[in-house]
């Protein structure tokens, strides 16, 4: 599995041949001006919730790669309504799709459109990829998230990889919590997102990397356009 961080919350996820991209927001983020969205890949486009920051450059992408939208039931109705492929899910639900089985799990957050019309409820995803159990994968993408009880159970039902969680604060966890939440998921891998792309969420990353080494995790920072396997 190899991850390329697009910036905010947008990653790109190459599962053998498969191409997942989750929240497309780069042409409004002048940190990922030097990202071309006309060059990323999609055969998939995840959507944890409805913010503009999240959503932006869905519809470009889609269009152009004819990607299978997958979110919740709200989103996805929305972008079926305007044309574009989707399968839509709900909190607890599973899917088996071609690069793997999919949850959506619990968010604390809000989502609405742009125009301010109702999102759905926010969520998140656990990835874990077919293969036999040495070679299986299993990633959990928080999406937008206060830190939550719930990140318990995803814990216990799977043995998670690594962990994308936000640490920006704010809108969503910060350092802190996200250390919290890496402990109640039992990983001690964590790549981190939703940070520095606007004051509110400005972070002094030596600081946070320093934190999680103190707690003997291990917290990822990828420059935009950088990936990581694992």
């Amino acid at each position: 599995m190899k991850i390329t961080f697009y910036g905010h919350a947008c990653l790109g996820i190459q599962i053998n041949d498969i191409h997942v991209l989750v929240d497309p927001f780069i042409t409004g983020n002048e940190k990922a001006s030097h990202i071309d969205i006309d060059t990323i890949q999609a055969d998939y486009i995840l959507i944890t919730h409805a913010h503009q920051d999240h959503i932006l450059d869905v519809e470009a992408i889609a269009k152009r790669t004819d990607a299978i939208i997958v979110s919740n039931y709200e989103i996805v109705t929305h972008y079926q309504n305007l044309g574009f492929n989707g399968h839509p899910m709900n909190h607890g639900g599973s899917w088996e799709f071609e690069f793997g089985k999919l949850k959506y799990v619990n968010a604390i957050h809000t989502s609405s459109f742009p125009d301010g019309s109702y999102g759905g409820q926010p969520g998140g995803f656990v990835i874990k990829t077919y293969g036999e159990k040495s070679k299986s994968k299993s990633i959990y993408i928080a999406g937008d998230t206060a830190l939550t009880y719930d990140m318990k159970l995803v814990g216990r039902q799977f043995d998670l990889d690594i962990a994308v969680l936000p640490i920006g604060g704010n809108f969503t966890m910060d350092v802190d919590d996200a250390i919290t939440a890496s402990k109640f998921l039992d990983v001690h891998r964590v790549l981190g997102y939703h940070y520095d792309t606007f004051g509110y969420i400005e972070i002094d990353k030596v600081r946070a990397k320093a934190k999680f080494d103190s707690k003997l995790r291990t917290l990822k920072l990828l420059d935009i356009g950088a990936s990581m396997e694992i």
